[in-house]
């Protein structure tokens, strides 16, 4: 995470807005996405199943660890069960990140975002007074390394936020080193280059609300896009589903299991990985009657590097991505509103 990428313009709080909504309002012209029903979802019957993997196992089992690596390729998401990370930490976060959205709105606007930048609560994305407009809240906050954290944005409220955070962030580092070195075993590299290449563990979080809104057919919570980063861990912060994942030209539900993390593939390991791992399209879909609540943990390369594929990875020498600096990336991809996966095809050499 860097905290020079860009600003994004100040736009109305939609759970303030969904709070005086009923069944016979009117939704704001900016938040009517006709593409939201453009795509077809698949059905639960049509045998689409999300691969779970079983850290501990992979740390032991080169079966699993394999399996594992088909999951990067295959679909670039999985879930994570027997992840280490203490039940009673996971639930610790959920409920404090519920009492955050439940303050009033001027409480929650003390970490607003900053004109020169969007750590902070406020939305991402948006550059222009026309852009259709997502159906979502969130706060971001860069959590490592610990140089980087400005605290005007960790909220105070509820009591316990910023040490749960603090612990919660910790643990999931941990998990995505154990990840990492899996994925390491898997490509065939020496360990030491994935510990490299994320030295220190740069993380970010963004942690979602997404309001109940009555015409679910015409709103998108989360535009289609694929993640600037290397490793993200999503955790479901309540019981209400929307993340969907694009799977053979259809929008896939991902039902998490109980205790589960959601692991995605970023831009980032795609690239460093030449494309034997894939990034993949997802977005959020809203309820008609519940928030939906989670918080995703990014985890990009260190931000010295040059963003190119592992030598070891480049098979006959054949790179399949231009060379660019992290920051010059995340100044790209900051630079314009979500799209899919447009702005990494930009750098692909052999399309």
């Amino acid at each position: 995470m860097s905290t020079s990428m860009g600003n994004s313009l100040p736009v109305p709080s939609v759970q303030a807005l969904a709070s005086t909504f009923d069944s016979t309002s009117d939704i704001p012209e900016r938040y009517i996405r006709p593409e939201a029903e453009a795509e077809p979802v698949a059905d639960a019957d049509e045998g689409f199943e999300l691969p779970v993997i079983d850290l501990r196992l992979a740390q032991q089992s080169q079966e699993e660890c394999d399996r594992l690596g088909r999951a990067c390729e295959e679909w670039g998401f999985f879930q994570l069960v027997n992840h280490g990370v203490a039940e009673e930490l996971v639930d610790k976060m959920k409920a404090d990140i519920a009492e955050f959205f439940k303050l009033p709105l001027e409480e929650k606007e003390a970490y607003a975002q900053l004109p020169d930048g969007f750590e902070g609560y406020g939305q991402i994305f948006v550059k222009s007074e026309e852009q259709k407009l997502d159906w979502g809240d969130m706060i971001t906050i860069f959590t490592r390394p610990h140089s980087v954290r400005k605290m005007r944005f960790w909220p105070t409220h509820p009591p316990t936020f910023r040490d749960t955070l603090d612990k919660y962030t910790s643990a999931v580092k941990d998990v995505t080193s154990c990840v990492l070195e899996v994925m390491a075993r898997n490509l065939g590299l020496d360990s030491e280059v994935m510990t490299k290449t994320f030295k220190d563990h740069p993380q970010g979080v963004r942690i979602n609300y997404y309001p109940p809104c009555p015409d679910t057919k015409k709103v998108i919570g989360h535009s289609p896009h694929s993640d600037a980063t290397g490793l993200t861990i999503l955790l479901q912060a309540n019981d209400v589903q929307g993340l969907q994942l694009r799977k053979n030209g259809k929008w896939l539900p991902i039902r998490p299991l109980p205790g589960a993390f959601i692991v995605n593939i970023g831009d980032h390991l795609e690239m460093l990985t030449n494309g034997k791992y894939k990034s993949n399209e997802h977005r959020v879909v809203v309820n008609t009657e519940k928030e939906r609540m989670s918080i995703a943990a990014f985890h990009p390369p260190r931000h010295d590097i040059v963003l190119r594929p592992l030598p070891e990875l480049v098979q006959g020498g054949v790179e399949n991505y231009k060379a660019t600096t992290f920051a010059d990336f995340m100044k790209g991809f900051f630079s314009a509103k979500l799209d899919g996966k447009n702005y990494l095809e930009t750098l692909k050499l052999n399309k």
